[in-house]
């Protein structure tokens, strides 16, 4: 993927098939408004910072279904 499209706010599909919840193991779902990957087994949304997933639960924010 090339940068622009990293900065432009897409997340490379092929990444998003081999991410997966650090807590449940489960897979993710891409929120490309808010920039983030929805645990929806956890209930948590990990951020996406600068093209790069932050697959940390100390930084994920808790969400409500």
């Amino acid at each position: 993927m090339a940068e622009a499209e990293r900065r432009a706010g897409r997340i490379d599909p092929k990444l998003l098939e081999i991410l997966v919840c650090p807590l449940t193991k489960t897979t993710l779902e891409y929120d490309a408004e808010r920039q983030e990957l929805i645990s929806r087994a956890a209930r948590l949304a990990y951020p996406i910072r600068d093209g790069i997933p932050i697959m940390l639960p100390d930084e994920a924010r808790p969400i409500e279904e």
